[in-house]
């Protein structure tokens, strides 16, 4: 008796200090929508890709892969802390192209994009305790809690203007302008989530030789890769960053090109400056991630690398990836036609926009017209289809 009092006041002494968390606000909006009883609502806040009937559909490919997994596939055992590593080779010619990178490359699977983006933080944390990271605003909304969460210092600046719909490259560059060696810059690599907003060749290299010059280290989140111009064409400012910096991280992730979000399917690749600095960099990640989740999970990662080996299943995944990006690319073209103010767009990349609405415009649309998005302002456009364009647009349009 007297050694349960003992245990439920410890309890109390750790738990009690604890204080209530604010529910996260994209969870709240998705139970919202789900209660919402009218038969015309609509969804663009959920950040998951959707078919023209709502779906997030299983690709064929992926089918096809998992039927061929259950049929040969001897052992459930642990892969090891790398992960499936015919999986991580596989991707690297979709990542970084023909060139050969040898042993400077250095990486390993991980539970996701944002298993990656942690893994990364951890890693630049252990080797320089408290490290600036630059991060352009606005950005996903979770990278500062990851990135802090691992002990590093998030300094923000002006990425995108939402009112005007236009990147502040300038301020950009100000900002890069004033890092200091030993400093780590966030980039999205493509499909800018939330606003779209994407860097052209020339940005890409000017942003590159600035990162160089000033010996800052390039965390690129490559999250989207394929669903903006193309597979190729949304590697280019990666490969542009670290042909030109010699050296820096990728957090990658499958969850969107390949429509698997719920296996939770990404990898960490590490560029170094030489062979033995990769080795080094390697035995850290192994070291991190076994203190992390040991061991990352396996099905996911079987089976983009069953697609990517097998030529046939590759062509499927590139045609259904290609309908993916078509689709958002129609949907976009259709609101930049139906109303001046959504023509910017068009040029933007990917499934996420941010539109320049005040959350209280946010919460009427909810209220009145049973448009479903965070307050923010931030679109994902693969939630409307073209039957739904109009009626958005004209909710948007009740609010002038």
């Amino acid at each position: 008796m007297q050694e349960e009092q003992v245990i439920e006041r410890g309890g109390r002494e750790i738990f009690g200090a604890l204080a209530a968390q604010p529910a996260d606000a994209l969870l709240a909006l998705i139970e919202a929508f789900r209660s919402d009883v009218r038969v015309n609502k609509i969804d663009v806040g959920v950040g998951v890709y959707r078919d023209s009937e709502g779906r997030t559909p299983v690709l064929r490919a992926v089918k096809e892969a998992e039927r061929r997994l259950v049929e040969r596939q001897a052992s459930k055992g642990y892969l090891g802390p790398e992960g499936d590593i015919g999986y991580f080779d596989a991707l690297k010619p979709i990542i970084f192209g023909p060139v050969d990178l040898g042993d400077r490359l250095c990486g390993l699977q991980t539970p996701g994009g944002t298993g990656a983006l942690r893994l990364a933080a951890e890693l630049i944390a252990r080797a320089r305790p408290g490290a600036r990271i630059l991060v352009g605003n606005p950005t996903w909304p979770n990278h500062p809690p990851i990135l802090k969460s691992a002990g590093l210092t998030v300094v923000g600046y002006d990425h995108f203007d939402v009112a005007t719909q236009r990147l502040t490259f300038s301020r950009m560059l100000d900002a890069l302008s004033e890092a200091v060696p030993g400093d780590v810059a966030l980039l999205h690599g493509c499909c800018h989530n939330p606003t779209g907003a994407d860097f052209d060749a020339g940005q890409w290299t000017a942003i590159a030789t600035l990162l160089r010059d000033r010996g800052v280290l390039p965390l690129i989140d490559l999250a989207y890769q394929g669903l903006g111009d193309g597979l190729e064409e949304d590697a280019t400012g990666t490969r542009l960053v670290l042909d030109i910096v010699g050296e820096g991280l990728v957090a990658y992730s499958c969850d969107k090109n390949f429509g698997l979000y719920r296996e939770r399917v990404g990898a960490l690749y590490a560029l170094s400056v030489s062979a033995e600095q990769a080795r080094i960099v390697q035995s850290n990640l192994l070291s991190l991630t076994r203190a992390n989740w040991s061991m990352p999970p396996d099905h996911g990662a079987a089976i983009v690398r069953v697609i990517l080996e097998d030529a046939g299943l590759s062509f499927d995944w590139l045609a259904e990836l290609a309908e993916m990006r078509g689709r958002i690319q129609q949907i976009r073209d259709l609101l930049a036609a139906a109303d001046p103010m959504l023509a910017p767009l068009a040029r933007q990349h990917g499934m996420f926009s941010t539109l320049p609405l005040s959350a209280a415009q946010v919460a009427r649309l909810r209220e009145e017209r049973g448009l479903y998005m965070p307050s923010s302002g931030r679109i994902n456009l693969a939630g409307l289809t073209p039957d739904t364009v109009a009626p958005f647009v004209d909710a948007l349009a009740s609010l002038r």
